[in-house]
């Protein structure tokens, strides 16, 4: 059993208390008055911008007239909340919040148009990867970035892991990132995870011309739960967004709707996969 990810834990907290005062009828003026909160306060607890402390989740509990059973609930959500996870030691990452939050996704879908998805690279792809990404990195930094990517894969070790799918614009398989002995491991590396049945790929031929993606890549996670709905991540070089509105989570997944429909099937891609691989690897052996 994968351990519980704080992360996710405080964002379930925001979610309920937000439900909950909405649901009690007060706005969110009457209830900062009554608390002695600030406004940007309490909004930060509701958006899970803010860790919750058991004595705030008590107060506002009291306040809502919350029964003693989900109050107890509630204070050990915060409770957990307040622990660290693996990924708050790489604070240089700047994905932490993103980090917590994958961990415990039950699904995840990612479309990349210009690298492979992080979950499914080998070590020499994500160092040339983020070497090229920020030139002057130092080799401390750079060797804690790509350890704290791999550590990210261990989720697809899990029993049961995530259900994975990546779509990958096929510029993605022909962009000789770190040379062609890099790219033929990191593609035997994506046919051993499928041959696993441990992520499910497709791939967007050059002729398939426009497609659904206004964004270069994403991250949908969603987590087989009505309590906590999914949210969208898109990762850039430095504000990160993330989407989790009602109409953006529709949009998205409308959009992936399209983007499969104009991808070659699993069993197409796994060929074409192979016959890049083999090209890959004749090439490196002259």
């Amino acid at each position: 059993m994968p351990d519980v990810s704080p992360t996710v834990r405080q964002r379930e907290l925001a979610n309920r208390l937000r439900e909950l005062r909405t649901a009690s009828g007060l706005t969110t003026a009457e209830v900062t008055a009554r608390l002695l909160f600030s406004a940007t306060k309490l909004s930060r607890l509701e958006t899970g911008q803010r860790r919750v402390s058991q004595r705030d989740v008590r107060d506002l509990c009291q306040l809502y007239q919350v029964g003693q059973q989900e109050t107890a609930h509630l204070m050990d959500l915060a409770r957990q909340a307040q622990e660290r996870g693996w990924w708050t030691q790489f604070t240089d990452l700047g994905l932490v919040p993103f980090i917590g939050l994958e961990q415990e996704a039950a699904a995840i879908t990612s479309y990349a148009m210009y690298y492979m998805p992080p979950l499914m690279q080998t070590e020499d792809y994500a160092r040339a990867i983020i070497r090229g990404i920020e030139r002057k990195i130092s080799p401390e930094i750079l060797e804690e970035r790509v350890m704290a990517r791999l550590k990210r894969q261990e989720i697809l070790d899990r029993d049961p892991p995530p259900r994975y799918r990546a779509i990958l614009d096929e510029a993605v398989l022909h962009r000789e990132v770190g040379g062609p002995a890099v790219m033929s491991a990191q593609l035997a590396k994506i046919l051993d995870l499928i041959a696993a049945e441990k992520v499910t790929v497709q791939i967007i031929p050059f002729n398939a011309g426009a497609h659904a993606s206004a964004d270069s890549n994403f991250d949908f996670l969603e987590y087989g739960d009505n309590a906590l709905p999914g949210l969208v991540f898109v990762e850039s070089l430095v504000n990160h967004l993330y989407q989790e509105k009602p109409d953006e989570l529709r949009r998205y997944r409308e959009a992936i709707e399209y983007l499969r429909d104009a991808a070659l099937s699993p069993r197409e891609t796994v060929s074409q996969i192979e016959s890049l691989q083999r090209s890959y690897q004749s090439v490196a052996k002259t």
